[in-house]
């Protein structure tokens, strides 16, 4: 009977030890595609690459969940990305985020590196979802837009009415005299049922004279098998006749396993560079984690633009020199999540 007790008084204290573990996700994705990718610059050929990840950055994570009592969890996820060309990792083994916080009914708190407020309201408005040449990750290139916070504390409150709000503070960490680095960033979202609308602001004090600022806003609705996105996206830095301008508009259709994509996109910097471009998709689920697609974009520049293209790993932009260079990619990939 003793045995019989004893047995009985462990069962009951297993769900409290349960209660106390920490549930960890591995989770990825896989990447790869075949590209050919021409820069129109003086002296360089068309090539043809094998690249990772055309569609989807190739990575590896790990995140986690402790549930602490009274409806308050412990928090945390690292991500690292992963070259499927060469076996490489990134230079910063978990460079994509890396965090830990607390999550409650008031919503999420975490430190580490983090998106930037202003990178959730450009992807939530990307049609191509931030992946496939032509996307909008080219306005986060060339030290424009931020869309990664190291040394970061960030807050994203519980949606209210649809309503969710994002603020960010960056530490610069610099020690000596002069501007701090520091960057502050917050952003309004509203996703309700069909609908999104995104605003987002970042002041970032890197020159002494006067702060970059950085600005986002953006709208999604999804029509039946429809979708339809459209953003703006500035960053203007100190100094006179340098601010970038980044504007797209797409649309994507579902059909079955078929989804065919196609955006528009113009980039403009106040001293007369302009480029124009336009980019198709197309994609086919071969399962619910598995599919292949393929993608065209094309830029067009004016004689002092050089502006490139992006999918989510790969950037094609003609030197600095290549003023006028109208680059132009394709690619044939597959895709598996996990």
């Amino acid at each position: 009977m003793q045995y019989k007790a004893l047995a009985a008084a462990l069962i009951t204290t297993l769900p409290l030890f349960a209660h106390a573990q920490t549930n960890v996700t591995v989770y990825g994705v896989m990447d790869a595609a075949i590209a050919s990718e021409d820069s129109d610059a003086p002296g360089e050929n068309r090539r043809t690459v094998i690249n990772s990840g055309n569609q989807s950055s190739s990575r590896l994570g790990f995140r986690g969940t402790e549930d602490l009592g009274n409806g308050l969890k412990a928090i945390f996820n690292i991500e690292a990305g992963v070259a499927l060309d060469t076996g490489a990792a990134d230079s910063a083994l978990f460079g994509r985020r890396s965090v830990v916080g607390l999550q409650g009914g008031f919503g999420q708190l975490t430190v580490g590196r983090e998106y930037s407020p202003i990178a959730s309201v450009a992807a939530a408005t990307d049609v191509f979802g931030q992946g496939f040449y032509g996307s909008n990750l080219s306005a986060f290139n060339a030290n424009r837009l931020t869309r990664r916070l190291s040394n970061s504390v960030n807050f994203k409150s519980a949606p209210m009415a649809g309503f969710s709000l994002l603020a960010a503070y960056s530490a610069g960490e610099r020690a000596t005299d002069g501007p701090s680095g520091n960057l502050m960033g917050v952003a309004l979202e509203y996703a309700k049922g069909p609908f999104y609308l995104g605003a987002g602001y970042h002041e970032l004090e890197r020159l002494a004279t006067e702060d970059d600022k950085e600005l986002a806003f953006g709208a999604g609705v999804k029509l039946g098998d429809f979708d339809i996105k459209a953003n703006y996206l500035s960053a203007d830095q100190a100094g006179a006749n340098n601010e970038f301008e980044q504007m797209n508009l797409g649309a994507a259709y579902t059909m079955g396993a078929n989804k065919f994509f196609v955006n528009l996109q113009r980039n403009e910097i106040e001293s007369g560079a302009k480029g124009d471009a336009w980019a198709v998709a197309y994609s086919y689920a071969l399962s619910k984690r598995t599919n292949v697609y393929t993608s065209y974009g094309s830029m067009r520049n004016n004689e002092r633009a050089v502006f490139g293209l992006n999918s989510s790993s790969t950037n094609l932009t003609p030197v600095a020199s290549a003023l006028g260079a109208d680059p132009t990619a394709f690619t044939v990939g597959v895709r598996h999540a996990f």
